[in-house]
């Protein structure tokens, strides 16, 4: 192995050492480190933001802040692109747990981070395999009716928080912001509304009067010390008892009871299912015993679906009640919660609380605003991800759609960079760093992480040289987990809502899929097709972007199976042009075409009626030349149509020639043995030498009187 072998070698494992060295120029170092900082003040209340988004504590965010961006940036191949928490890749995380797990809960954590490993695998598999071509399957404009659809999708989830009302989550998005609405006309918390529109006019005022000012930490350092100056957060725990009347106790105990109904009903459902899978392997879908197994599950389905209205209608109703809290005695005696139009007369009480959860043991009331809470103040310790079989089967989907929409996400910031900055980007190389990042992530309590296209410009505009910079925003994300943490007690979740809609709300643009329907009507219906069946179908926003991928698939194969054909003829000013759209007369013995397009399975039979439909619309023809500069491929259905088609016009007296076919076209034929089938003769390398031999063969002076022919196009068109 040569020196030069081991390098390209060593920069390949190890891509960071191409720009380490650099580093030794101190204004690039000194760039690097100012650009960090500056991507470290956006990411760290970006990614709390983006974490909530997924459904997972704030600080969970910072985790995923921590250790992938720095992994990312040592071993891809871009110097600029900036990893970490994203809203598109953070909506597919919720979207995918959600059904399974509890937001928050100990077990969708797990599942997040498992999810994060395998997107993680899967992307190092595609790397190391250089397969980041695969990509490729995400054509543009179903990524555009996508990131569109998901932008609303994420904008709108956060209404409940920019609110400050609670609602349960219905099967559909568009099912719960309606609740949410319905919410925040009755029971809007002021407070936190305010808070939402103080963070959103501090981030938007900044942006117009001061672009390069850190508008979002500016907005959370404003509304963070309003929260701890104004005691934003008010919430307190009660007994059951606690609470002063009877018809809410009776309304509270109700939905408890059915609240453990339904659970039982879904352990029933569930056991129902899976007797119904093994009835149906066992006996056949048709035999009474599978039958009566669907009976039984669908009765139990139509009952837990009622059950849920019932449990929905009445967790409204106790959420939309208004208490007044009154001390029983001296502090130590506790309190009582009366109804606001209950409260005894005389009685004065500061703050209106409400219910926000509750259970036999508990009652969980709020008269404030939710904040951000207590961050645990560590790095977060190495675990590796809790595997298990099931999940691992389930997510499979999920993993490779967050790994491609996450890496096609990424790879195209990157593009834009390389060419702003002429420096080398690898795909694939790209494929491995984003990758590892998501793996070791994932030992740290990382969840599915990716390019960030708002961080990055913000990298390149600070100055950013080399990877450096994102090792210094690691760092400064750690020092904050270890030291910073408490600062961030007082937080309003109500301004991180507001950070994730600002964030994706450049993501609308309707220009592009405008654009793109101009440019054609087939990109034009995948888009808006993918956007209305995302938005309809959220939150399992991978159902809309599987129908775009296959619809633009089969779009494009139905474009292929019938490629343009155009019949040629002498122009006046010497060139074969389309007769159609040129108007010009056509030669009744020799035809002319020209097929845009590869020659295989799927359209030879168009191919195969293209020429016969000329051989009977004219009886004296002898000659079809076929212009094949447009065929770029040809298989096994292509070539042997090719053999029988000389076979029957040969038959019909009909010859066939083809001119300036390409060399792989002809190297086909030659390997199967076609050409020396056909003849060589047949084939020529430009049109005029084939229709010149056309004319030689009828004689009598065809030349002067055909169509093909400089003169009489001269003639004809001229007069």
């Amino acid at each position: 192995m040569t020196r030069t072998d081991k390098n390209q070698w060593l920069y390949t494992l190890l891509p960071f050492l191409r720009w380490l060295p650099e580093l030794q120029d101190r204004t690039i170092l000194k760039a690097d480190l100012v650009a960090g900082l500056t991507v470290a003040l956006v990411l760290i209340p970006q990614s709390m933001a983006y974490a909530q988004l997924a459904g997972l504590p704030p600080y969970y965010g910072l985790y995923a802040a921590f250790l992938p961006p720095m992994v990312a940036a040592l071993f891809g191949s871009s110097r600029q692109l900036a990893t970490g928490p994203v809203a598109v890749v953070s909506l597919m995380t919720a979207a995918a747990l959600e059904p399974i797990a509890a937001s928050g809960s100990p077990g969708f954590i797990a599942y997040a981070i498992l999810l994060a490993f395998m997107v993680g695998v899967f992307q190092l598999s595609l790397g190391i395999l250089r397969l980041g071509a695969l990509v490729n399957f995400l054509s543009h404009p179903v990524v555009l009716g996508f990131t569109n659809a998901a932008a609303i999708i994420i904008a709108t989830s956060q209404l409940s928080k920019i609110f400050g009302v609670s609602v349960d989550k219905a099967e559909h998005q568009y099912e719960t912001v309606w609740r949410v609405v319905l919410a925040a006309v009755d029971n809007i918390h002021w407070p936190t509304f305010f808070m939402a529109v103080l963070a959103f006019a501090i981030m938007v005022g900044f942006k117009r009067l001061s672009p390069k000012a850190p508008c979002v930490l500016i907005a959370v350092v404003v509304t963070t010390l309003l929260s701890w100056m104004l005691e934003f957060q008010k919430e307190t725990i009660a007994k059951p008892n606690q609470i002063q009347s009877v018809a809410v106790a009776s309304l509270l105990n109700e939905q408890m009871q059915l609240k453990a109904r339904g659970a039982e009903l879904d352990v029933k459902l569930v056991n129902a299912r899976d007797t119904y899978a093994s009835t149906k392997t066992e006996f056949g879908e048709e035999h009474t015993n599978t039958l009566l197994a669907m009976e039984a599950r669908d009765a139990l389905g139509i009952d837990a679906k009622a059950l849920a209205e019932k449990l929905t209608v009445g967790t409204r109703e106790i959420r939309s009640l208004r208490f007044g809290m009154v001390p029983i005695g001296n502090e130590n005696d506790g309190v009582k919660f009366y109804l606001e139009d209950e409260i005894p007369t005389g009685v004065v009480v500061q703050d209106i609380w409400r219910i926000e959860a509750f259970s036999q043991e508990q009652i969980d009331f709020h008269a404030g605003g939710k904040v951000v809470g207590t961050i645990p103040q560590a790095l977060p310790s190495f675990a590796l991800p809790q595997f298990d079989t099931q999940r691992l089967l389930e997510f499979v989907s999920t993993a490779i759609f967050i790994s491609l929409i996450g890496f096609m996400e990424a790879i195209s910031i990157a593009k834009a960079m390389a060419a702003r900055t002429r420096q080398r980007l690898d795909p694939n190389q790209e494929l491995i760093g984003q990758g590892l990042s998501n793996i070791v992530g994932s030992m740290f309590g990382s969840y599915a992480v990716s390019g960030s296209f708002s961080r990055s410009a913000v990298n390149i505009s600070a100055g950013a040289h080399t990877g450096f910079s994102s090792v210094v925003t690691s760092i400064v994300v750690a020092i904050t987990l270890l030291f910073l943490t408490p600062l961030l007690y007082h937080l309003p979740r109500a301004t991180l809502a507001a950070v994730i809609m600002m964030a994706v709300i450049g993501l609308v643009n309707v220009k592009p899929i405008l654009h793109a329907w101009k440019t054609h009507v087939h990109d034009g219906l995948a888009s808006v097709t993918t956007f209305v069946l995302t938005l309809i179908l959220a939150p399992h926003v991978e159902t809309g972007l599987v129908v775009g991928i296959l619809l633009s698939l089969a779009l494009f194969l139905y474009r292929s199976m019938k490629p343009r054909v155009a019949e040629l003829a002498m122009y006046k000013d010497g060139t074969y042009r389309d007769v159609e759209v040129n108007k010009l007369d056509t030669c009744n013995e020799i035809s002319l075409l020209r097929w845009d397009g590869s020659l295989y399975f799927a359209n030879v039979s168009y191919f195969e009626d293209q020429i016969f439909e000329r051989l009977g619309s004219k009886p004296d023809l002898k000659f079809i030349i076929v212009d094949a500069q447009g065929i770029n491929q040809l298989d096994a259905t292509g070539e042997e149509l090719i053999c029988n088609l000389f076979q029957q016009l040969k038959v019909a007296g009909v010859k066939v020639f083809f001119a300036r076919a390409k060399k792989q076209f002809l190297d086909t034929l030659r390997r199967t043995g076609a050409m020396e089938e056909i003849g060589e003769q047949h084939f020529f390398p430009r049109v005029q030498q084939a229709i010149d031999q056309a004319w030689t063969e009828l004689g009598n002076g065809h030349s002067g009187t055909c169509p093909l022919s400089r003169e009489y196009a001269k003639l004809n068109q001229e007069t």
